[in-house]
């Protein structure tokens, strides 16, 4: 991709030097509200530029890219996504970023290429854009949504920020589940690829926000697993896999409080990936969609919480019970604003 227009711009210029980053900000929403996407990616240019200098710009060249991504031409918007050092500090990837008003049929016309327009591919087919054949797959997932998935909650982008609801949590039943606060604690049993999959999926709020995350496997069922968990009087309610599948999306392609978003590209592969796991299907990979689909729908999938613990806003409690193998897994996970 052809990098930023170059030549005079003495308006743009003087407010570099004198490193006004109020008025820069005002400078590219003058941009953005005209169209002037050359002078808005030269802006980005100078203020990239402007950091070997001392210059600490970068808000002001992570601010153009996003705009380009968001509301840029087609060339303009490829131009930002297939570049990589783009997007560093961007709120979300700019590949999810970019799927709100581009398809990905028109950015590959661009000139966008390779594994970053499989992402936006991915964004965008979970917005119901048919993908063509011959567009790269880096994540191994079938593009189109299965119909035993469910309809993904899509984050939605502005000049403003980011706007990324999570699922309802389900009503709780009170005494639901069993009490086991005079019993003895279950054994819990090593699973290390499950463990793993929830580590992942679960990443920017462990590593890049203040959230903790646990995870327990025994022989036994439900109850068993939140003992493990040493949580002796929860609550419960029975949801479906595709409701589970949306609450796992969700975390995946979350921050938490604080930390970048990932996309609903990459959540969504969390969930998959975490699926296989369970299943001991990872080795596999990529999996039958339908065999995965069994998978999920075989399994019982709880939403549990604490009695004596309050619900926060960045929370991932799931029980999920193999009826058949007599194993059970609990997540407990939560993130602070």
């Amino acid at each position: 991709m052809a990098a930023g227009v170059s030549g005079p711009d003495d308006e743009l210029d003087e407010l570099v030097h004198r490193a006004d980053v109020d008025a820069l900000v005002r400078f590219v929403d003058g941009l953005t509200a005209s169209r002037d996407w050359a002078r808005l990616l030269r802006t980005r240019d100078r203020c990239r530029a402007a950091l070997a200098t001392g210059r600490q710009l970068w808000p002001i060249a992570t601010l153009a890219e996003y705009r380009l991504a968001l509301w840029g031409d087609d060339i303009s918007c490829a131009g930002v996504v297939d570049d990589e050092s783009s997007g560093r500090f961007t709120i979300g990837p700019l590949s999810e970023v970019a799927a709100q008003h581009h398809t990905a049929q028109a950015l590959a016309a661009a000139g966008l290429t390779g594994t970053r327009l499989g992402y936006l591919a991915h964004e965008r087919a979970l917005r119901g854009e048919a993908i063509a054949d011959d567009v790269p797959n880096p994540l191994e997932l079938p593009f189109e949504v299965q119909p035993w998935e469910p309809q993904y909650l899509l984050a939605t982008y502005s000049d403003d920020g980011l706007d990324a609801p999570a699922p309802t949590q389900p009503p709780l039943l009170e005494g639901s589940g069993a009490d086991r606060s005079h019993g003895n604690t279950p054994e819990r049993v090593a699973d290390a690829d499950v463990e793993h999959a929830v580590r992942e999926l679960l990443a920017p709020w462990t590593q890049s926000s203040s959230g903790r995350a646990e995870v327990v496997c025994v022989e036994g069922d439900a109850s068993d697993a939140l003992a493990a968990l040493h949580i002796a009087q929860p609550r419960l309610a029975l949801i479906t896999a595709a409701e589970a599948m949306a609450w796992l999306a969700w975390v995946g392609a979350s921050g938490g409080a604080h930390g970048r978003r990932r996309g609903a590209a990459a959540g969504r592969f969390g969930a998959w990936w975490l699926l296989a796991a369970i299943g001991g299907l990872t080795d596999e990979w990529p999996c039958d969609p339908d065999e995965i689909g069994e998978l999920a729908e075989a399994l019982t999938w709880s939403w549990w919480s604490d009695a004596h613990e309050p619900q926060s806003g960045w929370e991932l409690r799931l029980v999920i019970e193999d009826v058949e193998e007599k194993t059970s897994w609990a997540i407990n996970a939560r993130d602070v604003g």
